[in-house]
Parts: structure tokens; C-alpha cells; sequence
């Protein structure tokens, strides 16, 4: 039912919008490969052949081994590439990760929900090029480093995520999983407001996304230096249950997109991507590329089968 909703209304959620490029926004689907059903990602892969999104890695794991996490994240990646949407970069699957209950590198202080704290070297070993699992806040796996895109500098250590290489214009690839956080901030809910709250880009039910929401994502400024014209906003939300599909397909993220469409009148040049494509502007601003992002949205890792059709 919930997937099902999202295949037969997102497609007309969309379709009044575009971006500088005239792309129709697109929605990166992170799914758990836990719950993994041909039922379940075939609606998406249908979306991801329409141009409306991608289908990324997500996995909620608890008291792993690096072995036994290795198994379930390529028996992850074997399930969602039979329906093509995992591309493939010199024959070997290419993807990006967001951790199931933020614990990546085994973050928390608990040690629950992971248990492997090299996991960001087990994902690069394994073809994952970037992580998005961040912001978390309130949740004690955030890191002390905001608003960024980097390295870690060891990623074979617990919460590696706190030692930060940040990336510039001009800095070299690394081979390690780059991490691109979406924007946080200490932030009112509205342009009256007194109390301050965390701004942790999630969208859901009791959180929708508003015009002084999206100023604030702006605010942050989150790019790569060097190339500071190009700003990226990163959102998340857990847009499947009921309550939280109803702000994600209908009225609320079309007036975030009415409010992005005032921006372009403004003289800003919106651009709709993917978590991969934005991985791609990434990199392509890190190699100092300039003119627009849009002339990079594939510049390295290539768009998943399923979208080449």
C-alpha cells in the first residue's frame, strides 16, 4: 500500500515543476535492504525508468561482524540490482549509503545498531562512494562536524566520522566513502517565533517543510570551497508511513516547490538531483569544473541501468 502510493502519485506531484535544467524533481529512495520484496522495489525501479528518482542502500543491522555486515550488504546490493537500479562503474557495483538508526561506524554509545567500527572501509571496499547518513541531531550518533562535505581521515576507527578531511576545490580523491551532510542549525519555526528548535532537514508529519525552513537550508551554505555558487540542500525523511506521505505527496512539498520556483525568479538556478548526482557536482566542483552543475549530474558514477531505458 505505502509503495504503491508513492508509484501512482508521485508522478503527478512532480509534473507541474522544473528546474533550470526542465527536470521534474526526482526523490532518492534509500531502502532497507532488510525488508527487501520484488513487490516492494519494482514500483520504484518504475519511478527510476520515468526520470523521478533513484533507488540507493539503506540497512538497519544490529551485533554485526564485518563479515556478516559484508554478506547482508551484497546480498543487498544483488537483490536491488536485479531490478537494474544499482549502477555499475567498472563492472562492480557503485551506491550510496545511509545507516539505519544513524549508527554508522558504530556511532552509538551503546554500541547498538551496528557493532562493526570499520564500517565506513567495509563500504568503500564494497563499492559505496558516499554516505548521507547525516545530520542525526538530537540523536547521540551526530558528529561535532556540521555542515560539511569530507573525508574522515581514518576510516577504520569507531565513529571515524568526527576526524574530518574537508574537501576543496582542487583537493584529490580519496579512497574512502565521502560523506555529505544535509544542513543543521539552531533555527525558529516560523519568522515570529521565540524559541529556538533543531533545524535537522527532516521532513515528516509534525515537521513539514516551509518557506523559512527552506531559508534556513539555504543559510548554511553548505558547498565545496573554492566553488562557493554552488549550494547544496540535502533533505531526508522516512517518507512511507501514512503521515509522513501525506506532507511528502501532497500540499506541503508543493509549496516547498512553488517556493523554490520564487528563488529561480529571483536569479537562482534550481537544479533537481539525485543522491548520486549530487555526488557527481561534488566531485566535479572538487576537480574544478565550473559553468553548471548540470554539465556534471553523471560525471562519474553513471545513472543505474534502469534509468538508461
Amino acid at each position: 500500500m505505502r509503495v504503491r502510493a508513492w508509484r501512482q502519485q508521485y508522478p503527478s506531484v512532480t509534473s507541474r515543476f522544473r528546474d533550470a535544467s526542465d527536470r521534474a524533481p526526482r526523490h532518492t529512495f534509500f531502502f532497507p535492504g532488510e525488508e527487501y520484496s520484488p513487490a516492494l522495489v519494482e514500483p520504484l525501479a518504475e519511478l527510476v525508468g520515468l526520470g523521478l528518482g533513484e533507488v540507493e542502500v539503506h540497512l538497519h543491522h544490529d551485533g554485526d561482524t564485518r563479515m556478516s555486515l559484508a554478506d547482508k550488504l551484497e546480498r543487498t546490493l544483488g537483490l536491488l540490482g536485479s531490478h537494474g537500479v544499482v549502477p555499475r562503474l567498472g563492472g562492480s557495483p557503485a551506491w550510496s549509503f545511509i545507516h539505519g538508526n544513524w549508527a554508522l561506524a558504530n556511532g552509538r554509545p551503546d554500541g547498538r545498531f551496528c557493532g562493526v567500527d570499520d564500517e565506513l572501509a567495509l563500504l568503500r571496499g564494497l563499492g559505496c562512494y558516499a554516505d548521507f547518513t547525516f545530520p542525526s541531531a538530537p540523536d547521540p550518533c551526530q558528529p561535532s562536524v556540521v555542515n560539511a562535505i569530507y573525508y574522515a581521515r581514518d576510516d577504520t576507527r569507531r565513529r571515524a566520522y568526527e576526524k574530518a578531511e574537508p574537501v576543496t576545490v582542487g583537493a584529490s580523491k580519496r579512497n574512502r566513502v565521502l560523506l555529505i551532510q544535509g544542513p543543521l542549525a539552531l533555527a525558529r519555526r516560523g519568522p515570529r517565533g521565540r524559541a529556538l528548535r533543531i533545524e535537522s532537514a527532516a521532513l515528516h508529519a509534525c515537521d513539514p517543510p516551509t518557506r523559512v525552513r527552506l531559508a534556513t537550508w539555504i543559510d548554511q551554505w553548505i558547498h565545496v570551497p573554492g566553488r562557493p555558487d554552488w549550494t547544496f540542500v540535502k533533505l531526508h525523511s522516512h517518507g512511507a508511513p501514512e503521515r509522513n506521505a501525506r506532507i511528502m505527496l501532497g500540499a506541503p512539498i508543493e509549496e516547498l516547490h512553488v517556493a523554490l520556483q520564487a528563488l529561480a525568479t529571483d536569479g537562482w538556478r534550481i537544479h533537481y538531483v539525485t543522491a548520486r548526482e549530487m555526488y557527481n557536482v561534488v566531485r566535479a566542483a572538487m576537480d574544478g569544473k565550473d559553468g553548471s552543475p548540470a554539465a556534471y549530474f553523471d560525471y562519474e558514477i553513471p545513472p543505474p541501468e534502469r534509468a538508461r531505458k
